[in-house]
């Protein structure tokens, strides 16, 4: 009786563990479906606040003019480096060959890309002459996101989608997609010729006279 008893005393304990251990991983999973969600939810207004000051530096009449080109272009770069992750930027842009580069190197490549990808960006949103943004939707993946929005300016509407990473709370965009057309594909693309045509250092250069020129304006 005493044995069969401590059988039952331990199949019960057994069980009120189960359901106790079910109920914290109920729990758990809720608490990181609501932790999920509230860092979903902020994709949107992180790529709000940044659109809003990238757009205050483009309609800036001061800053057109050509006097002050250098200026508004630093502003913009300042504005755009909290929200765009270069350094994810140019992994994706440069491929494989990034494995390969020293330290030194891949710090000179994020320089150089960031002064060309930072002008592409800003020359698709140029023409905005400030009727409105709209945002569309948001999809959210794990820690990825995408922010839908269309610029209107006079009677055109131009598609201007964000790809964002989550890294440590905080989204970062890892490319744009203007118009149907991703930035960093398209550099993927032209990376990948040069490559394959010449070699790593020609494609530095090439980087180097494009930043040069751009700072030069």
């Amino acid at each position: 009786m005493e044995l069969r008893g401590t059988a039952v005393g331990e199949a019960q304990r057994w069980s009120w563990r189960k359901i106790a251990s079910g109920a914290v991983c109920t729990l758990a999973l809720f608490g990181m479906a609501a932790v999920q969600s509230a860092v979903a939810g902020s994709a949107t207004e992180a790529m709000k606040s940044t659109i809003d000051d990238v757009l205050k530096v483009i309609q800036d009449k001061e800053l057109k003019q050509s006097s002050r080109a250098t200026e508004r272009r630093q502003r913009l770069e300042a504005t755009v480096r909290d929200r765009f992750d270069y350094e994810e930027m140019s992994i994706r842009a440069l491929g494989a060959p990034w494995k390969t580069l020293a330290q030194k190197d891949r710090e000179e490549f994020v320089e150089l890309f960031r002064t060309v990808l930072t002008t592409s960006y800003a020359d698709r949103v140029e023409a905005y002459s400030g009727e409105g943004v709209e945002y569309i939707n948001e999809r959210i993946e794990k820690n990825y996101a995408e922010v839908r929005t269309k610029v209107r300016t006079g009677k055109t509407e131009i598609p201007l989608d964000y790809r964002l990473l989550n890294k440590g709370e905080k989204w970062w965009v890892y490319d744009v997609v203007v118009d149907g057309v991703s930035l960093v594909s398209n550099y993927r693309g032209q990376f990948s010729k040069i490559l394959r045509d010449s070699s790593y250092a020609d494609l530095v250069g090439q980087l180097r006279k494009k930043s040069d020129k751009i700072k030069a304006l």
